[in-house]
């Protein structure tokens, strides 16, 4: 008579607990964290170092839970690096994808618009389709501005005057009327210089008068 043999049935295989896909799972290593520091100094750092962003990145991104924010975390991470090491063609690939999806708004807007059946809707729907177009535009341009910097040119201006200078700022601030002063000045300054012998000695004014023959009754006085 044969006889069956007992076989043990295998445990079932743990299965293994799910992660949270809203929390923060890295490599000490990797982000340079030591045993040392605590979980402030941790989450302060995870704070500046786009976990907060790739946060905001997962609740935009129509992802769900499917989406972790730990691989958002590294994936941000290595667009920083790039931009760092100075590769900008992922910030050009998303620039431009930008810019052609403001050119479907632009449209989808415009067509939207021309269905209106009042000023109302057409100006609402028109005003957003020419924001999109302006967007769209100035996208482009900040792609170009990457693609083709302008070059940056440092003038220096040059003394080209030899000797000393001096600069009179005295009658800066003056009215019109400064103008007739000072040249009320430069006359007298004139006359003063005719007054002036040729040899140098100036006219004293102090010496004696000689009589004049126009009125004779009029005598020097001793």
């Amino acid at each position: 008579m044969a006889t069956k043999k007992a076989t043990a049935q295998k445990a079932p295989a743990a299965t293994p607990a799910k992660t949270d896909p809203n929390g923060y799972q890295i490599k000490a290593a990797e982000w340079g964290f030591t045993k040392g520091d605590t979980n402030s100094q941790m989450m302060a750092a995870l704070s500046t170092r786009s976990a907060l962003t790739a946060t905001t990145y997962k609740a935009f991104a129509g992802g769900g839970d499917e989406l972790e924010v730990t691989d958002l975390m590294g994936e941000l991470r290595k667009a920083a690096d790039e931009v760092s090491g100075g590769d900008l063609s992922r910030v050009e690939k998303m620039l431009a994808h930008q810019a052609l999806a403001l050119d479907a708004i632009f449209n989808n807007m415009a067509q939207r618009s021309a269905r209106q059946e009042t000023f109302k809707g057409i100006e609402v729907l028109m005003r957003l389709a020419l924001k999109a177009q302006a967007q769209s535009r100035a996208t482009v341009e900040a792609l170009a501005e990457i693609k083709n910097p302008r070059p940056v040119q440092f003038v220096k201006q040059a003394n080209m005057t030899t000797g000393p200078q001096q600069v009179n700022n005295a009658y800066a601030g003056a009215s019109a009327h400064s103008g007739i002063h000072s040249c009320a000045e430069n006359s007298q300054s004139e006359q003063s210089k005719l007054l002036e012998a040729s040899d140098g000695n100036y006219l004293d004014t102090r010496a004696q008068g000689a009589a004049s023959r126009v009125n004779q009754t009029v005598e020097a006085v001793g």
